[in-house]
C-alpha cells in the first residue's frame, strides 16, 4: 500500500489543550496547520467526551474555536517515526487507510502525559485500574453504578476522578492520597493566588461531601481471587482493609517523551527543555503542555498558544502571554512539591510481584540488575507491547534508571507502515 503525502507550514502532534491552542494561534496567524492525534476525538484524555456537547468551561471555549479555525485534523493518525529525506523534514505516521508522510516546516509537540503506576502485590488483578483509565471507560459507557470504588495514589486527578465516578453512580469508599495532610493544606493556601483553581477545588470538595478523604495513606496490597475484592491501606503506622469492587490507583502523571527523544529534543529533570518561546533547541521544533511539566489544562493552553504564535513568527503576541505563563509555572511547581512521592512507595513490591506486565517479569528478577539495559537484555523487561512505558517509568522511580535513547517505531506499527520509511 502506497503512503499518502501531506505538507503543511506547521504540524502539531497531539490534540489535547496544548495542541488545540497551538493550532488556533498558528492558523489564526495565517499558517497552513495540521493537528495529528491517534484518537478519533479532540481534546486529549482530559477533554474526552466533550467534543459533541462540551460541559467543562475551557472545553466549551476551545473546542468550538478550533473547529472554526482553518486547521487540517488528522485523526486516528499515529506518528511512528521520522520520514526525513534530504532537506525535507517529515513524520512517518500510520492511519487505518495506510501509511502517511507528513511534511513540516515547523513542528510543535504536544504529546501530553500518561498515568504513573508503581507495582505492589495484587496490582495486576482485574478491577485494578488507573484513575484516568477507569473514568475514560465510564465515560464510554462502562457501568459503575452501585459499585464500591477505592481511589488511591496521588495528585489532583484523584478528586476529579472520584467526582466523575460518583456522578455515574459509583459508591466511593474513600480517596487515599499518599501526600501528607500538611502538604495538601499548604497547596490550598497557595491556591489563594489562583482564584479559578480554588473555585474548582471548592466545587470538588462540595460534591464529594460525605466521601472519606484520607491523607498520608497509600495502598500496599490488592486482595482477591479472580478479581479485586479489597485493598489493604496503610498510613505508615497501621494497616487496614477496605472492601471494594474496583481500585482506581495511580501515582500522578509522567510525560510522553518518546517522540521528543526520537527527534533530538533535550531533556531536563525528566521533561522536555524549552526556551521562552517553547522552542526545544532542535531545529524548528517546539514543545508545549505536560511534556514540559505537569501543570494542568490552563498552563498547557498558555504554552500551546505561545508555541503556536512563536512558530508562526508572531513574537509580540507570544510575549504578551509570558506573564500568565509564569504564574502557571508557579502553580506547576506547587503541584510537584505537594505530590512528590514518599520513599515508602519504592518498596511496595514483593519478590514475586509482577513488574513488567507485558513480558511477565517479576520484581525480584529486575532488581538484580544495575541498570535497565541489562534488565532488558536478560529478562525482556520493557520489550513488550507498551514498549516500556509502564515498567520504564516505574523503574526510574524505584531504581533511578534514566530515560534511554529511543528507536523507531515509537509506537507499535504495522509492517506496511514500517516499509514506508525512507531507506537509510
Amino acid at each position: 500500500m502506497r503512503e499518502s503525502a501531506f505538507q503543511f507550514d506547521i504540524v502539531i502532534v497531539g490534540a489535547g489543550p496544548a495542541g488545540l491552542a497551538a493550532a488556533c494561534a498558528a492558523a489564526e496567524s495565517g499558517q497552513r496547520v495540521a493537528v495529528i492525534d491517534n484518537t478519533p476525538w479532540l481534546g486529549g484524555q482530559i477533554w474526552r467526551g466533550e467534543q459533541a456537547n462540551p460541559v467543562l468551561p475551557l472545553a466549551r471555549e476551545w473546542l468550538p474555536r478550533f473547529l472554526r479555525a482553518r486547521v487540517t485534523w488528522l485523526d486516528r493518525t499515529t506518528v511512528i517515526g521520522t520520514g526525513n529525506e534530504g532537506n525535507v523534514r517529515a513524520l512517518l505516521a500510520e492511519h487505518p487507510d495506510g501509511p502517511r508522510k507528513i511534511v513540516w516546516n515547523k513542528l510543535i509537540l504536544a504529546t501530553g502525559a500518561r498515568e504513573l503506576f508503581l507495582p505492589f502485590p495484587g496490582w495486576t488483578l482485574p478491577g485494578v485500574l488507573g484513575p484516568g483509565g477507569l473514568l475514560s471507560l465510564v465515560k464510554n459507557g462502562w457501568p459503575v453504578a452501585g459499585k464500591k470504588v477505592v481511589v488511591a495514589g496521588t495528585g489532583p486527578l484523584l478528586l476529579a476522578v472520584a467526582d466523575g465516578l460518583k456522578q455515574h453512580g459509583a459508591n466511593i469508599v474513600c480517596v487515599a492520597e499518599q501526600a501528607a495532610r500538611g502538604r495538601v493544606l499548604s497547596l490550598g493556601v497557595q491556591l489563594l493566588r489562583f482564584p479559578a483553581k480554588l473555585a474548582q477545588l471548592a466545587g470538588l470538595k462540595a460534591r464529594l461531601a460525605g466521601v472519606s478523604q484520607r491523607y498520608g495513606v497509600w495502598p500496599v496490597r490488592a486482595v482477591g481471587r479472580e478479581a479485586v475484592e479489597a485493598v489493604e491501606l496503610t498510613d505508615g503506622r497501621k494497616r487496614w482493609t477496605e472492601a471494594c469492587d474496583l481500585l482506581a490507583c495511580g501515582f500522578h502523571l509522567v510525560p510522553n517523551l518518546e517522540l521528543p527523544g526520537l527527534l533530538g529534543c533535550a531533556l531536563a529533570h525528566g521533561f522536555v527543555r524549552v526556551n521562552e518561546w517553547q522552542a526545544t533547541g532542535a531545529e524548528g521544533i517546539y514543545c508545549a503542555g505536560e511534556a514540559t511539566g505537569i501543570g494542568g489544562a490552563e498552563g498547557a493552553l498558555l504554552e500551546g498558544r505561545i508555541a503556536g504564535y512563536a512558530a508562526a513568527g508572531q513574537l509580540a503576541r507570544a510575549r504578551a502571554l509570558f506573564a500568565p505563563r509564569a504564574a502557571s509555572h508557579r502553580f506547576r511547581a506547587a503541584l510537584a512539591g505537594t505530590f512528590r512521592l514518599r520513599p515508602e512507595l519504592k518498596s511496595l513490591a514483593a519478590e514475586d510481584t509482577t513488574f513488567c506486565r507485558c513480558e511477565d517479569v517479576a520484581f525480584g528478577r529486575v532488581k538484580a540488575f544495575a541498570h535497565g539495559r541489562a534488565a532488558k537484555l536478560l529478562t525482556r523487561c520493557g520489550m513488550g507491547a507498551c514498549q516500556g512505558r509502564t515498567c520504564g517509568a516505574a523503574a526510574k522511580i524505584i531504581f533511578g534508571w534514566e530515560f534511554e535513547s529511543v528507536r523507531p517505531p515509537v509506537l507499535p506499527a504495522r509492517i506496511n507502515s514500517l516499509l514506508a520509511q525512507p531507506k537509510a
